[in-house]
């Protein structure tokens, strides 16, 4: 796999407690196109039940990057709600925080790690993600 660091004056944390709600909701419900409307209470409950990752700028501890993960812990996770706030984008910071996640996730063993993007591929390739082999095995229930 590819090593990805974080750019300099960077830092990823797993701590829910460090994360500005307020902004990951603001950025996910205002501009992020999988996640417009979204309310507030549905927002927290998704962060509530799933391993989250907070971009933080170091000097500050501004929030400026967010991306959540839905697992078991043992075989399966679905990453989503990746988002690079406006200001920070440019820099390499979506990559880097989806390698932050990918290393995190490796000492589980997993057996597959899914996302899906509508306009990101190539953000996610770096990281070493392939389009699904086999979609005709796959199936969906709800928003497609």
């Amino acid at each position: 796999m590819t090593n990805i660091q974080l750019p300099a004056g960077y830092t990823v944390s797993t701590d829910p407690a460090l994360l500005d709600r307020e902004s990951v909701h603001r950025w996910l419900s205002e501009d992020a196109y999988w996640a417009l409307g979204r309310p507030r209470e549905k927002q927290d409950r998704a962060i509530d039940h799933s391993l989250n990752f907070g971009l933080y700028e170091q000097t500050s501890g501004l929030q400026v990057g967010y991306a959540r993960v839905v697992t078991d812990h043992a075989t399966f996770a679905w990453l989503c709600d990746v988002y690079i706030a406006p200001p920070a984008r440019g820099r390499g910071l979506g990559t880097a925080l989806t390698a932050a996640v990918r290393d995190h996730l490796a000492e589980l063993g997993l057996r597959r790690l899914l996302l899906a993007t509508r306009d990101a591929h190539e953000v996610y390739a770096k990281v070493g993600f392939n389009p699904l082999a086999l979609p005709e095995k796959w199936m969906v229930l709800g928003e497609q």
